[in-house]
This record gives C-alpha cells, sequence and structure tokens, in this order.
C-alpha cells in the first residue's frame, strides 16, 4: 500500500469512528454529514470522496464490525475447527454458549449500530459474514452429517434466517433479555429433539 493509499483508508477510519461515536449519542436519521466532518476532522469535500450518503458510511461501519467480529471469532473458533472431524456427532453442533455468547456480547456491546442496521435493511450485509463462517465451520460440521453438498446452502440458508430473526427480535427488544435466554431459546429451536430427551 503506498502512502497515498494509505492516507485514504486512514481518513475513511477516521470517518468511521466518528459515526460510531456520534451514532452512540444520536439516531442515525439526525447524524448529519457535516457532524461527521467535524468530529473526523475532515471537510465535506473528503468525505465525498469515500461516500455519496451517510447510508454507505453506515454499511461500511457495519461491514467494519462484522470483520473485526470474525477477527475476534476466529480466534475462538479455530480450537474447535480442529475438534471438527474427531468429536463424536451428538456434540457436532454450533449452537453454543461457547460460540453464542461472545456473538450475543458483541451485538449487546455496538446494540446501537446494530439497531440502525436493521432499521435499514439493505445495508445490512450479515450474509457475507455468515458465507465466510460458512466455509470454515457450517460446511465440515454437515460434512460429518453427510449431508450433500448441493444441499448444505440450502439448509444454512434456513437456520441462519431463522437465527437472525431471533437476533433482530432481541435488538427491537433493546437486548433486554439475559445472553443466556437468547441461547437457549436458539437451541430449542435449532436443537429441539434434544431438549425433549432431556425431559423424559
Amino acid at each position: 500500500m503506498n502512502k497515498s493509499e494509505s492516507k485514504y483508508f486512514n481518513t475513511a477510519a477516521r470517518m468511521d469512528e466518528a459515526f460510531l461515536a456520534l451514532l452512540e449519542h444520536k439516531d442515525f436519521a439526525y447524524i448529519t454529514i457535516k457532524e461527521v466532518c467535524g468530529k473526523a476532522g475532515v471537510n465535506r469535500s473528503t468525505f465525498y470522496l469515500h461516500y455519496e450518503t451517510l447510508a454507505d458510511l453506515l454499511a461500511e461501519s457495519i461491514q467494519y464490525l462484522n470483520n473485526q467480529f470474525l477477527a475476534y471469532f476466529k480466534g475462538i473458533s479455530d480450537g474447535a475447527v480442529t475438534r471438527l472431524q474427531d468429536c463424536p456427532l451428538d456434540e457436532l453442533y454450533f449452537v453454543t454458549p461457547t460460540y453464542l455468547t461472545p456473538y450475543f456480547t458483541y451485538i449487546k456491546d455496538h446494540k446501537r449500530l446494530f439497531q440502525t442496521a436493521v432499521e435499514n435493511t439493505s445495508t445490512l450485509q450479515l450474509d457475507k459474514t455468515y458465507d465466510k463462517l460458512f466455509i470454515n465451520i457450517f460446511s465440515p460440521i454437515l460434512e460429518r452429517h453427510q449431508v450433500p453438498a448441493q444441499g448444505r446452502a440450502y439448509i444454512m440458508a434456513f437456520y441462519i434466517h431463522g437465527l437472525m430473526a431471533i437476533v433482530t427480535q432481541w435488538l427491537k427488544d433493546d437486548c433486554a433479555v439475559p445472553i443466556d435466554h437468547m441461547i437457549a431459546i436458539m437451541q430449542q429451536c435449532v436443537m429441539p429433539h434434544q431438549e425433549s430427551e432431556e425431559k423424559k
């Protein structure tokens, strides 16, 4: 990366940070380009070199946080990935506190941004994030369960969109339900047969 490119990306990062800081105190609808520029220490022409609208900045900020989370999540998941080929099949599922606690915590810590994303769904690019998780985690799990390759994307689309509906409702409720309760709800949706067996 040359000096010019570095300066471009550093400026974009400053605007991301300024936008996220403003979002902590104001609703997205009331944030102006002027405020973002003032907080980031750039002029309006610089803003328009990077984005056409604040919605573009919102989309980039969400992707920025998603990438941060993926990097963090990778550290958690790497150890688990090595177990995928060896652990018993009844332990081979993804909806566990080990994985979900950091996920829910991350969303709650950045709930204003994710709430804004839910309200502006065209900018919510979580499918791209989950594509990466699918390749690294979900696909090997489905392979162990001998799910044909051509059906895996459809099965995971079903689960991912269902789980995201739960997260969306949680955000609409201002993340009021405790995280451990949310994990139990997801487990009940994904593995109802297991819960039934435990009650016997």
